[in-house]
């Protein structure tokens, strides 16, 4: 299951507060397929106008993820505090020591 996060957190977590707007922006240019239907606004509404096709789409893909809602907004399961905890997980502090 992925991480839900709002612009501004994703900005954030990259270090670069205040970029919110960056953020979709950079997904729309990426060449590779990104999991938009992750990101969600500050409030943790999802960005479409509701009961739109595209907020059907990506309420669907979260749900199917096993995100849950309250009322129209996403409920967080373990929110990160950084983008690399985001793509790549808890660190494992004996490994690094080990190598």
């Amino acid at each position: 299951m992925g991480q839900v996060m709002a612009y501004g957190e994703i900005a954030r977590a990259a270090g670069y507060p205040g970029y919110s707007r960056m953020v979709s922006k950079a997904m729309g240019r990426c060449p590779d397929p990104l999991p938009w239907f992750r990101v969600v606004r500050s409030d943790r509404t999802l960005a479409f106008e509701y009961g739109s096709e595209s907020y059907r789409e990506q309420s669907q893909l979260l749900k199917l993820e096993g995100i849950h809602f309250e009322g129209n907004k996403v409920i967080a399961a373990n929110p990160v505090d950084t983008l690399d905890r985001m793509l790549w997980g808890p660190t494992d502090e004996s490994s690094l020591k080990e190598g």
